[in-house]
């Protein structure tokens, strides 16, 4: 067996075991989880595929590549959390063996293996490969995509890498939208700036790669505009630009929000921005070039989000590959050069590590002493979620201990002995991530939505309305198991026929407990109980 194949099937047996046990653990979140997975139920129950539903009616805010990725997943597992998060942990497999790909392809076999460590080793892009959201595959056909245009200039072969860039990043747009095509016209303007030209990079390549791009985006706006009209897709394009310029769904954050997000969540990957230098005469052309390519998608991506009014978490994961591939050629460096590691890195790692050790030896301490913690909580809802019994036990505070000492010692040695060093502190955080999520993910589920999940869940099959009043939700569709049974009535008058009209079967509604006074004056409510922050009711006149 060839070496390198070898290799890729020992990267691909490393991802199965890190991101494939225990998807289906906990129940999917609100909202993007459940918002996706319940697009993919839909499809399977309604045989529509290709218009994203959600409700079982049109809905315009995502293309529906990972809505028929999840829906294949869950035709061949079931309808469940494992099958809903299956595809990203199979991304998740591809992306590791892709990382090493390009990075034996772009400067070595050495800084292969450590851009591999560096992404599976760091907290939020190892996360994320556990989840059902879309952003793992979106990452990934940018990223190829990119690549792919490196290779126009360094490649044997100049047009196939423009048709195959133009088709991931068709591939990009079905997955998320036009922000695909945003982040590369950017990112293109800013290498044109910057390389003071396109040296290598000729025009007829970019037409090749827009053209590409636009009949791979048209295999599906196409064939829907032809078949419905223009209606979705003015709609789906009119909430993008929404989604950019108002802060969305009460997701407006300040403009430094992603970076301390980044800086944090993909610890210890992060610091290697502050070690990284300008000097890199021990780089070849190809290496020199794609790290500027590297380079111009992290900027662009943290300053086009920064801007953008609506910001989430996973907006900015997109940087995650830049930041991995940063530090893995910082390190990767160290058989040519021994750099001085600056004190911020050092004093950084060992700020950041406390922060992340202090995080997992207290939340143990505040689940077993949470009453002491209600009198300093203002939101009457935050309080309600403590009430909820979760089982916490003060030996979950040595996951938090174990990981300090490994900080300690990882710092104290790195002094000396820095590759080693990291490469360890890399395989450690693999165990340890894991097992946080193992001990820690069912309990904060536990507290915030899983009453919730259990009233939905307690009505499943069943012909009735579950209504959320006061807050936006998408499980009580999954976890009911909703059938397209919309009457007429009710999707021309909405909340007010549910709540007043003469309905066609029992309605029932839950809403927090700090909007619980609004339903409790409707006369022909009926309040059936309440837990852990929410409220249960149903109407009475049926």
């Amino acid at each position: 067996m060839n070496k390198d194949l070898k290799k890729l099937l020992m990267i691909a047996l490393l991802g199965i075991v890190l991101f494939v046990p225990f998807l289906g653990q906990v129940h999917l979140f609100d909202w993007d989880e459940i918002n996706f997975a319940e697009a993919a139920r839909e499809m399977l129950v309604s045989k529509n595929y290709m218009r994203v539903q959600i409700d079982f009616q049109p809905f315009w805010e995502k293309p529906p590549l990972f809505i028929w990725m999840q829906a294949l997943s869950m035709a061949i597992f079931g309808i469940n959390e494992f099958a809903a998060r299956l595809p990203n942990a199979v991304f998740g497999i591809i992306t590791l063996c892709t990382l090493f790909y390009i990075g034996k392809r772009v400067v070595n076999e050495r800084m292969a293996w450590l851009w591999v460590l560096f992404y599976a080793g760091t907290w939020l892009s190892f996360f994320y490969f556990k989840t059902a959201i879309i952003d793992p595959v979106f990452n990934f056909f940018i990223l190829i995509s990119f690549f792919q245009v490196f290779l126009i200039r360094f490649g044997n072969r100049k047009i196939l890498p423009a048709i195959l860039a133009g088709f991931f990043l068709g591939l990009a747009v079905l997955t998320k939208g036009p922000v695909a095509i945003l982040i590369a016209e950017l990112a293109l303007i800013v290498y044109l700036i910057w390389n003071k030209g396109f040296w290598g990079l000729g025009f007829k390549h970019v037409l090749i790669l827009s053209l590409v791009c636009a009949l791979t985006s048209f295999s599906w706006f196409g064939v829907d505009i032809f078949h419905n009209g223009w209606w979705f897709t003015k709609t789906f394009i009119a909430y993008q630009i929404r989604l950019f310029s108002t802060g969305d769904a009460g997701h407006g954050q300040p403009f430094y929000y992603h970076p301390i997000v980044l800086l944090i969540g993909c610890f210890p990957a992060s610091l290697f921005l502050f070690q990284s230098r300008k000097q890199n005469l021990q780089l070849n052309l190809k290496a020199k070039d794609f790290k500027r390519w590297m380079w111009i998608l992290f900027w662009v991506v943290l300053i086009l989000f920064s801007i953008v009014k609506t910001k989430i978490v996973h907006y900015s994961s997109l940087c995650y590959f830049p930041i991995t591939f940063i530090a893995a050629l910082e390190i990767s460096k160290m058989d040519l050069v021994k750099p001085q590691w600056k004190n911020i890195f050092r004093g950084l790692f060992l700020g950041l590590g406390i922060v992340w050790s202090l995080l997992l030896i207290l939340l143990p301490i505040i689940g077993k002493n949470k009453t002491m913690l209600i009198p300093y909580i203002k939101d009457e809802f935050a309080i309600a979620n403590l009430q909820a019994e979760v089982t916490w036990s003060y030996w979950l505070c040595s996951i938090g201990i174990a990981y300090l000492l490994v900080v300690i010692l990882v710092f104290v040695k790195s002094r000396y002995f820095f590759e080693r060093s990291m490469v360890l502190f890399l395989i450690l955080n693999m165990l340890f991530i894991p097992i946080t999520m193992l001990a820690f993910t069912p309990k904060i589920e536990a507290y915030s939505q899983a009453a919730a999940i259990d009233f939905y869940k307690s009505f499943s099959g069943k012909d009735c309305y579950i209504i959320p009043m006061g807050f936006k939700s998408y499980a009580h569709l999954f976890y009911a198991r909703k059938k397209d049974n919309n009457s007429k009535a009710y999707e021309q008058n909405g909340i007010k026929w549910l709540l007043e009209g003469d309905v066609d079967k029992p309605i029932y509604f839950i809403c927090k407990i700090n909007y619980a006074k609004n339903l409790d004056k409707k006369m022909n409510l009926i309040r059936m109980g309440a837990k852990n922050g929410f409220v249960f009711y149903k109407r009475n006149d049926q």
